[in-house]
């Protein structure tokens, strides 16, 4: 145990402070039953739109992007509860504490999923979930010069380990996070000053990195993300305690009740799986991340998709979409691996079948660039198809997609059958995907206006909705 808890304040009065501020936020929101606000039930309207939205924050354990798919501890929680709800995902980022908040009070998303400790002043505006970690405050300070060659008893000499040494130093922390309390008690109880810089476009791991690199000398951060960062930092010292263990969870806003008892119920059963301590364990315990962040096909480093970029943004031009969006085409067609073949005979980046691919003058040998500029010439030619028929140029992207997935004749049945049962033949969420779906029941494929027959069209339903809900991901992590 460090000296300083002993120097500093009185262990028992602290430590009962603690334990009551631990039940008191567990009564808050495990013991008691909410009920909906009779105007609202959040839980029906997330089901009712068919996704949820979370704002997290972009980082190398929350959310971030590695070689063209989302990952991160945040975000794979997010997805499972996503299953259980069986509804997608729309994520926000945002790096600053208050606006996050105001989000979520603005009602522009469902739930905060940000990894940081519970505030119990924030309990006046928000609800959080049962927590699904503890974990503590450190500080973040840099190990001195040529610390490689130095003694141990030498390294520690050069470091801060009682936090009443802080006095008149300069401490960065993200603006309205649980380290500002924090620094504010510690201040309290040195009766001294510390300076407090706190920054609002900052987040954790960035003033981590700062300090690595000497650009200031002092943060805070919770000791799991500290322990992350200091595989891509070994020149950070993290073992000065600030904190005892505090409890870290998600929160909904006051009202949404329904949400806020699911989610209760849902993590006291999911955090004795097994699935969790996998999740868990491959961001804050994993020593290969340090390979993971510094690939240049992570986000958070270069900001690269895949080895073939370049091609994907040369030829996006033909079709005139975001290269983003096609490359999350290639990622879902192939996971940019061009040497394989489907079962049904595709193959390629672009996964082309053979009788589209003599369209085009390609074959089961031709090049990476050859496979994507055949990919966006047949994409093309499925855009000016649907053209006269879909004029608003975004929603024609659905129409386009499923088309190259299962076949223009099919997507156009599919829009006389929403046209013979009164649906917009325009719009493609809640109106032709349906009777996309319905092609495979007897009822809708032997219908006299349907051409193509049968198709299963839950494949290119699945296609359309992630195929771009991974560009929306793109779009969030990746520069344009």
């Amino acid at each position: 145990m460090k000296s300083y808890r002993t120097k500093i304040f009185d262990i028992t009065f602290f430590i009962l402070l603690n334990l009551l501020s631990g039940i008191l936020i567990t009564c808050t929101n495990n013991s008691k039953i909410y009920k909906d606000n009779p105007q609202h039930n959040q839980l029906q309207e997330i089901r009712k739109r068919g996704y949820l939205i979370a704002v997290t924050d972009y980082n190398s354990t929350d959310y971030f992007c590695y070689k063209g798919y989302p990952v991160g501890f945040q975000y794979e929680m997010l997805v499972q509860y996503a299953k259980h709800l069986g509804v997608g995902i729309k994520i926000i980022v945002n790096k600053n504490h208050e606006k996050r908040i105001a989000l979520l009070l603005d009602n522009e998303c469902d739930i905060l999923a940000v990894g940081s400790a519970v505030i119990r002043s924030d309990t006046r505006l928000l609800n959080y979930v049962h927590p699904y970690i503890q974990t503590h405050q450190v500080l973040v300070q840099r190990k001195p010069e040529g610390w490689h060659g130095m003694t141990k008893s030498k390294i520690e000499a050069q470091l801060i380990r009682n936090p009443i040494e802080l006095t008149g130093k300069q401490v960065y922390i993200p603006k309205g996070s649980a380290f500002q309390k924090r620094l504010q008690n510690i201040i309290e109880e040195i009766g001294d000053t510390i300076y407090i810089k706190d920054t609002s476009d900052l987040n954790t791991e960035q003033l981590i990195s700062m300090v690595a690199k000497g650009d200031i000398d002092y943060t805070i951060s919770d000791e799991n993300i500290a322990r992350v960062n200091q595989i891509y930092y070994p020149e950070i010292d993290i073992e000065t305690d600030l904190s005892f263990y505090q409890n870290h969870a998600w929160a909904v806003r006051i009202g949404a009740d329904s949400l806020l008892n699911d989610l209760n119920t849902w993590f006291l059963k999911f955090l004795k799986t097994k699935k969790f301590t996998i999740i868990y364990n491959k961001y804050y315990k994993n020593p290969k991340s340090v390979y993971i962040i510094r690939s240049e096909y992570c986000s958070l480093n270069k900001g690269k998709i895949s080895p073939y970029d370049e091609l994907i943004k040369k030829y996006s031009k033909i079709i005139d979409w975001d290269w983003r969006l096609l490359a999350s085409v290639v990622c879902q067609e192939s996971g940019f691996q061009h040497d394989i073949e489907s079962c049904k005979g595709a193959y390629g980046l672009m996964q082309i079948m053979p009788e589209t691919a003599e369209q085009f003058e390609i074959d089961s040998i031709s090049t990476a660039e050859e496979s994507i500029f055949a990919g966006a010439k047949f994409l093309k030619s499925l855009d000016n198809s649907l053209k006269n028929r879909i004029p608003d140029s975004v929603e024609r992207i659905k129409f386009v997609l499923a088309s190259y997935n299962v076949g223009l004749g099919h997507v156009l049945d599919a829009r006389k059958l929403a046209e013979k049962y009164q649906k917009d033949t325009s719009i493609w969420n809640g109106n032709v995907d349906s009777f996309l779906l319905k092609k495979s029941e007897p009822e809708f494929y032997l219908d006299s206006i349907v051409k193509f027959g049968y198709c299963r069209g839950d494949e290119p339903f699945r296609f359309v909705q992630e195929v771009l809900e991974r560009y929306s991901h793109y779009v969030i992590t990746i520069p344009e």
